[in-house]
């Protein structure tokens, strides 16, 4: 089983997002067998608590099913993961000074760094603070780098691309 972890802060927006978009890519390509989407958060302040309501209405409106409750990263996951997708820079650079080794922290990797489209910025930004015009945005940015992260990762499981 390939294992991928999309993190964000809290653990309500932006990585439970783009845990169900991923998940929703891998099962699209027929997968779901050889790959687990999961998420998490860099802090534990939503511990337990479901994805923040807008994020759900902006999935549902956009026809992704989610069922999330919120959970802290913890270095001791890095042992069964094999990707670690960071929502932004800081997350990056949390994510891989928590790594325990090395090996573990070349696991780390921008979401945005699978988006075709050359961008200069290459955070998803935190919409938590501003109006669902953000969480729009937040989900049109983690459909765009899906594609390529399900290339990425379909290549790591060794399937033919159809």
């Amino acid at each position: 089983m390939y294992r991928v972890c999309f993190v964000c802060t809290g653990n309500i927006c932006r990585s439970p997002m783009a845990e169900a978009v991923f998940r929703a890519h891998v099962a699209e390509a027929g997968l779901d067998a050889l790959v687990e989407v999961d998420s998490a958060g860099t802090g534990g302040w939503h511990e337990g608590d479901g994805a923040d309501p807008r994020t759900v209405s902006v999935l549902e409106a956009a026809g992704y099913e989610q069922d999330h409750r919120a959970r802290q990263f913890r270095a001791s996951w890095f042992d069964h993961l094999d990707l670690v997708i960071a929502l932004d820079a800081g997350h990056l650079r949390d994510l891989r000074a928590l790594a325990p080794t090395a090996h573990d922290a070349a696991k780390v990797r921008l979401l945005r760094s699978y988006d075709p489209a050359p961008a200069a910025e290459t955070d998803v930004p935190d919409p938590y603070y501003g109006s669902l015009d953000g969480f729009e945005e937040c989900l049109e940015l983690v459909e765009a780098a899906s594609p390529g992260l399900l290339d990425a990762v379909r290549e790591a499981v060794k399937e033919p691309t159809p």
